[in-house]
């Protein structure tokens, strides 16, 4: 698969979310205290984010 969404831990012991595209790592959020959140954090942006508009600030 060529995309895909990663929950991990850092360093700090947060959970994280990653979006990946061909290993390349497209964005990642903020910290969360439970993997449950981080997994709220993925289904939000499934549902939110194809219909979020495009700023353009250049």
């Amino acid at each position: 698969m060529a995309h895909k969404f990663e929950i991990y831990k850092d360093k700090t012991g947060e959970y994280r979310v990653r979006f990946k595209y061909n290993s390349e790592v497209i964005f990642s959020t903020e910290g969360y205290s439970s993997k449950s959140s981080a997994q709220n954090a993925i289904d939000s942006i499934k549902k939110n984010g194809p219909s979020a508009p495009i700023e353009d600030n250049s």
